[in-house]
């Protein structure tokens, strides 16, 4: 909480408060600044001196709440609520109507946080004015409303004053106390009515509301709280009297505060740090940047006029003041020579900007940093690092670097005024070498882009000059070093062997035998410097076969006889490619060709084509076209001369021939009527060639019965009698594919077969379930239920015939000493497809054997032998009769062999 140092100890009158308030204001603002921030009130006690007599809703004070934690919803109470209530802004009013004592009047104002239910007080004590106060009230300015014009006579009377109400001036800031009287407004009919006078307006009763009060009887206007120019600059505010009823006596009449603005805000940059450029090597007076700041104040008195200046500058070389700054604009230039930015690329400025007018003393400054950074230009060109480069190359290579020129730039790296660009200024005429820039390293890199001959040329000896992308600044000159000398041996390598001429051509006529001499085609080696021995010859493409070349000489003989209708001949043209190879290291090799253009002899006879027509079989119309073809070109081809053989005679009786053209001819019936059919006419074709060169073609003429038209009605007919090759062979391969399709059909349901059985032979007969009926805890029933003779179970031997006989009793493991029963022979099982067959033929069987033994009688399968070593299981079939068994041993069991007790262990029963 801020006091102001050395204030009055007592009241002191409104205007002369406002000055002091004026006069301490820095010197109070600097103290509260270094103070720290706490919520709360910021006074102890809040002072006011008020008129003793107070109506009801009079604002009294304007009490300031700081919160140092943002926006608080805070809660205004008074410990006399009956006499004094607090607004939400912090201004007290009068509860009700009532004098003031002569003695100061105290309470307490409380300030409850609504979320955090902290609280806070503070003392507020009521003065009453002195009577000084009043004499000095009526030496106050008085604001009178000016008279109203009345009406007299049906006309308007002038009045005597024109008023002109002057503003109030009233300086920000202002440290009070509060409420500060401005002025009173009053009325002159004052005297003879009762008056209430209000003001309206933003700062009364529109926001921000309650900052201007009055006192309604008086008619004192008087602020509640200091004012800020930078938030409103002026008020303007509307003062009226009513008369008690609430009827207008007055005018409204306008009032108009100014609020005076004080230096109350330091200036602000726009930004706090500032960046600029500045090539180097610039003359003094080259505009560098603009640095702007702003204050809140009033710009058209000094709190609000800036002035700039640089502070410091870092680094200070090559000058400490290379920089300097239009103090009301901001504009930053250079002053100084030697900006170089290879040795200083950055330079920091720090700029103040102070208010009234830079005076030190009373203006408030701020500071920002100036960053300039000293660009590049082209002021030093490249450097070779040496004056000569060496390199070497082998002949006959392309793309290949030869040598790599480094050179140095003390420019910025990768900048139009670093990168290099080489070129050859002599040494190259043919123009055999490029130079190209790397752009990491900024090297040139020597690459070979014309084949090189070591037979023509050992050594090249370039000139080589470096320069920049962009041109080195005015006044800047190349140095010696900007060139160099770049000496390229070429090293001797083994070329391959060349033909010449190649290729070679040869015109020979067609129907060579074999072993005719053609030409010599022989290759030379261009290595004349390199030891070697001869070339040695070979034959690398010869399609038909036809061509032979000696290892050494190269003479080229024929192997076959050259046929020009060959499909290996184009455009009468034979295409045949030769290797010669040396004995250098690496071994080499080069290809020739030679094409052998063959002259055309007559040595292929003319034939018809097609070899087929259709005619009709009537005189009129029944001509059909033919043509003459020869494989032989001009002169041993057309035209051609077409006739009938004389036999068989049948030929010219039917038929004649008439030539149309150089290779046509017409076909016509020489008889009235021909009967439908296919026939061969034979034909002799005759070419031009010398000796000339005939044939008998035989042409298969179709003859049908034809329409008006000429068109054949019975074509069908007759193309299905007589089938041409093709399509019988096309029959015959669609009936072969669809037997070969039967075939692997019949073969797959086979192979399915046996599979499905092999997995029928898998299945054990027991664990096959399909198609059976399971019966399950069938029981039947009892021994009462079935009319059976239980005796037969201990003597089974009562079952067999008279004829046959037992001695004595026998075991049922011991061998039958009489014959077994002879049962009918049955079949092997049938196929499983067959089982119904099966099971009725073994039923038959059964009931047709009389030596079968009852449903229920023992049976005896097999003979087990003697001898065993354990004992028999037969208890049914004893030596003893039953009577003699003991079977009460089963009234034992339980109650599931009570039948067998009461059965067989009843006794005599």
């Amino acid at each position: 909480m801020c006091r102001i140092a050395g204030a009055p100890p007592r009241i002191l009158p409104p205007l002369l408060v406002m000055v002091l308030a004026a006069l301490q204001q820095a010197p109070i603002k600097a103290t509260c600044e270094g103070a720290l921030c706490k919520t709360g009130f910021p006074e102890d006690v809040y002072n006011a001196v008020i008129s003793r007599g107070i109506h009801e809703g009079q604002p009294l004070l304007n009490v300031q709440f700081r919160s140092c934690e943002g926006s608080r919803k805070v809660h205004f109470e008074s410990s006399a609520p009956a006499d004094f209530r607090v607004g939400k802004d912090g201004v007290i009013y009068a509860a009700r109507s009532f004098q003031l004592s002569p003695e100061p009047t105290r309470f307490l104002l409380y300030a409850k946080d609504k979320e955090t239910q902290e609280q806070w007080e503070v003392a507020v004590k009521l003065v009453p004015e002195p009577e000084n106060t009043e004499k000095e009230q009526k030496k106050m300015d008085d604001i009178i409303f000016p008279r109203q014009q009345n009406k007299h006579s049906g006309h308007l009377q002038r009045q005597k004053r024109d008023w002109v109400i002057p503003p109030i001036n009233l300086p920000e800031n202002s440290r009070g106390p509060f409420p500060q009287e401005l002025v009173r407004i009053r009325s002159d009919r004052d005297n003879k009515l009762s008056l209430r006078y209000s003001v309206t307006g933003p700062g009364a009763d529109q926001p921000p509301t309650g900052i201007f009060i009055i006192n309604p009887i008086s008619g004192q206007l008087s602020v509640t709280k200091p004012l800020d120019r930078e938030q409103i600059a002026s008020f303007h505010l509307r003062a009226h009297a009513v008369d008690v009823n609430g009827n207008q006596v007055e005018n409204p009449i306008d009032i108009v505060v100014n609020v005076i603005d004080m230096n109350d805000n330091r200036p602000e940059f726009l930004h706090q740090v500032w960046n600029g450029t500045v090539p180097e090597g610039s003359k003094p007076g080259t505009y560098v940047m603009t640095v702007t700041a702003i204050d809140a104040d009033d710009p058209n008195v000094l709190n609000g006029m800036l002035r700039y200046r640089i502070l410091s500058q870092a680094p200070s070389t090559p000058s400490p003041n290379m920089f300097t700054i239009n103090n009301e604009t901001g504009d930053i230039i250079t002053v100084a020579a030697g900006l170089d930015r290879e040795k200083v690329q950055q330079y920091t400025l720090i700029i103040q900007a102070t208010d009234m007018e830079g005076n030190p003393t009373y203006g408030l400054s701020n500071t920002a940093t100036a960053v300039i950074t000293v660009t590049d230009v082209n002021d030093n060109p490249p450097e070779f690092t040496a004056m000569i480069f060496y390199g070497e190359v082998p002949e006959n290579r392309l793309d290949v670097i030869v040598a790599n020129l480094t050179v140095m730039d003390k420019d910025q790296p990768h900048t139009p005024a670093w990168n290099a660009i080489y070129r050859t200024t002599s040494g190259d005429p043919s123009g055999r070498f490029a130079i190209f820039t790397d752009p990491n390293s900024n090297d040139g890199l020597v690459t070979v882009v014309k084949p090189i001959d070591f037979e023509t040329n050992r050594m090249f000896v370039l000139t080589v000059a470096a320069e920049n992308q962009v041109p080195l600044a005015k006044g800047i000159q190349h140095p010696p070093q900007s060139t160099a000398t770049v000496s390229i041996s070429v090293i001797d390598v083994n070329e391959s062997p060349y033909f010449v001429p190649n290729p070679k051509i040869e015109r020979k006529e067609e129907g060579l035998p074999a072993g005719t001499i053609l030409t010599t085609f022989t290759a030379q080696d261009p290595d004349r410097y390199m030891p070697q021995t001869a070339l040695r010859y070979s034959k690398l493409s010869d399609p038909a076969n036809w061509l032979r070349i000696d290892p050494n000489t190269g003479q080229i003989t024929t192997t076959g006889v050259l046929d020009r209708e060959s499909p290996h001949v184009k455009n009468n043209m034979y295409n045949a490619t030769f290797l010669a190879s040396d004995t250098g290291i690496p071994p080499m090799s080069g290809s020739g060709t030679l094409q052998i253009i063959l002259i055309d002899i007559n040595d292929n006879a003319p034939r018809v084509d097609p070899p087929e027509a259709t005619t009709c079989e009537t005189l009129q119309p029944n001509a059909t076209n033919i043509t003459a073809i020869d494989d032989d070109i001009d002169p041993n081809a057309g035209p051609f001369a077409f006739e009938l053989p004389i036999n068989p005679p049948s030929v010219r009786k039917n038929w004649t021939i008439i030539r149309i053209s150089g290779d046509r001819a017409q076909l016509a019936l020489r008889i009235k009527f021909l009967e439908a059919g296919i026939y061969d006419v034979p034909i002799i074709i005759t070419d031009s060639g010398n000796p000339p060169k005939s044939s008998t073609s035989l042409l298969k003429v179709k003859v049908c019965q034809c329409d008006i038209n000429g068109d054949c009605t019975d074509a069908d007919r007759i193309v299905g009698a007589g089938l041409g090759t093709g399509a019988i062979i096309a029959i015959l391969l669609c009936i072969i594919t669809l037997l070969i399709l039967v075939l692997m059909f019949v073969v797959w349901m086979k192979r399915r077969d046996k599979e499905r059985q092999a997995k029928q032979l898998l299945i054990d007969p027991e664990d096959d379930v399909r198609d059976n009926i399971l019966k399950y805890d069938e029981e039947g029933g009892g021994e009462e239920d079935q009319d059976y003779d239980l005796s037969q179970l201990q003597q089974p031997d009562t079952i067999e015939p008279d004829a046959i006989k037992p001695v004595g009793i026998r075991r049922l493991d011991e061998r039958p000493i009489h014959a077994e029963p002879q049962y009918p022979v049955r079949s092997a099982a049938p196929h499983p497809g067959d089982i119904g067959d099966f099971i009725n033929e073994g039923l038959k069987a059964a009931d047709n054997d009389p030596t079968a033994p009852p449903y229920d009688s023992l049976l005896v399968f097999d003979y087990e032998g003697s001898g065993s070593t354990a004992g028999s299981l037969s208890s049914l079939n004893s030596s003893s009769s039953g009577g003699e068994q003991d079977y009460d041993y089963l009234n034992d069991w339980g109650p599931r062999f009570k039948k067998l007790a009461d059965m067989y262990g009843g006794g005599d029963d």
